[in-house]
């Protein structure tokens, strides 16, 4: 009797330690037997103009987009917040894990660590990030978005490569453990999961497959090869054709069909950009970037056609496809592009100086920034 009270005892102590009550422990794996060498990018097409643009950007960002949970979404925030989409000065896990990018990169270690601290404070759980967070109400909302997870990830093990150690290894691989109990279960790879209900989405952006974290993971197993293939077939087999080549905005494992709807333009490039990295971009696809940057016509929405259905434009698909060029080693177009990115920077007086934006709204967004600084390393 004496023995079993003990346990009960011990039980509720280690429930009262984690948050909200007794809940599941997070999954855990080996970290890959291979170094993250990978991560480090080899070539170099980014000028010392492009040095100083660069530093002018991250110290906006550092001085007036930066707090000590994350970075805000709008330099401007908003009374009134959004069911669907975060808005102002709430905070996205996407943003933290651009900016982990950032820092490993410029080699800014004592900021990396901090930042990762507060990521996943801000974010962390069991495992998997919270895709949004609001500090007014401090609302953590339950989903992740699984191309952030991947995103810190990535960073985590850039950092190791960088630094020549160990430090994040198994952190990183924690993490990555988290997705496959949920987002990534059974290789199938999903927009998110949800703790609390301990359901997917129904289905996957193209976007969020990032094939070169992904095959780190997968590589050292059959099934996990297995898996990584499929993944790839899943986002080859979007190709929309030769006319117009970029690929379906998502895919539904349920159904195994291909959404008709219209592509939002970042989301597309971001497919080009992970197919780049692992030497799987179509050359159709990258001549049709070029065009589009060349003529300073690369929308922000189109139908699965081709025809224009968001005639505005962003700097951040400036910055996605100076990334895919350079991925590519093209460094004619990825000139071009970076011209672009920073005749979207402020450079007269305003408030929000050295970042992109609108000079006299003041509206500036974490997603552009951040975009713009990581595209000028490459």
């Amino acid at each position: 009797m004496k023995k079993r009270q003990w346990l009960l005892i011990a039980l509720a102590a280690e429930c009262l330690l984690l948050l909200g009550g007794c809940r599941s422990k997070a999954a855990t794996m080996t970290p890959p037997k291979a170094t993250p060498t990978g991560f480090v990018r080899k070539t170099t097409l980014h000028t010392v103009a492009d040095q100083k643009r660069q530093q002018q950007l991250a110290s906006f960002i550092t001085q007036k987009m930066q707090t000590k949970q994350g970075i805000y979404t709008n330099y401007v925030d908003t009374k009134t917040r959004q069911s669907g989409a975060a808005t102002g000065h709430e905070l996205l896990s996407e943003s933290a894990g651009m900016w982990l990018q950032y820092l490993a990169e410029h080699h800014q270690y004592q900021a990396f660590r901090q930042f990762y601290q507060a990521t996943v404070k801000t974010f962390g759980d069991t495992g998997q990030f919270s895709y949004r967070y609001d500090p007014r109400s401090k609302k953590r909302f339950a989903v992740n978005a699984t191309l952030d997870d991947l995103r810190i990830i990535r960073a985590l093990n850039l950092y190791d490569a960088q630094t020549k150690t160990n430090r994040y290894r198994q952190a990183a691989a924690s993490h990555f453990a988290a997705l496959k109990a949920g987002a990534l279960k059974d290789g199938k790879l999903y927009d998110y999961y949800d703790p609390q209900t301990k359901q997917t989405a129904k289905t996957t952006s193209l976007a969020y497959f990032d094939f070169k974290t992904l095959h780190y993971y997968e590589n050292e197993t059959k099934a996990g090869r297995k898996a990584y293939d499929e993944q790839l077939k899943v986002v080859q087999g979007g190709y929309l054709g030769n006319v117009f080549p970029l690929y379906a905005a998502s895919f539904s494992w349920g159904t195994l069909t291909y959404s008709p709807k219209n592509l939002n333009t970042s989301e597309a490039l971001e497919v080009l950009l992970h197919l780049a990295e692992i030497g799987q971009l179509k050359a159709t696809s990258r001549t049709w970037l070029a065009q589009q940057v060349k003529v300073k016509k690369l929308y922000n929405g189109y139908s699965t056609a081709g025809s224009v259905t968001n005639s505005g434009q962003s700097t951040a698909n400036y910055a996605l496809a100076a990334m895919i060029f350079a991925t590519a080693n093209d460094q004619a177009n990825y000139r071009m592009a970076m011209r672009l990115v920073w005749a979207g920077q402020v450079t007269q007086p305003s408030v929000i100086q050295g970042g992109i934006g609108d000079a006299k709204t003041h509206q500036s967004y974490s997603y552009s920034n951040l975009t713009a600084l990581n595209a000028a390393s490459y």
